[in-house]
């Protein structure tokens, strides 16, 4: 399925289990190979991520679904609850 990459824009991106990440801003492109290769993300959920600039890049090998939404593979770790934890 070919679409266009402005249509990925404003799309909110969730893992698979349904926890919201934030909502895609940009794309980031692989010029050698013609491809997506990462989702810039903003509004980025400051429960799952410590935000310390704009936003957060995903490698678009994490998604698994695109329609109305973006879903993503499910974050096993979570950078913050380890910093609480240790």
């Amino acid at each position: 399925m070919n679409a266009e990459i402005t249509s990925l824009f404003g799309l909110e991106v969730y893992t698979q289990k349904g926890i919201y990440i934030g909502r895609v801003d940009d794309a980031v492109l692989d010029p050698e190979n013609g491809v997506v290769s990462g989702l810039a993300i903003g509004d980025v959920n400051r429960d799952i991520f410590e935000k310390k600039g704009r936003g957060i890049i995903v490698p678009y090998r994490w998604v698994a679904a695109v329609g109305d939404i973006i879903l993503i593979r499910h974050l096993a770790n979570n950078a913050k609850s380890e910093r609480k934890d240790g």
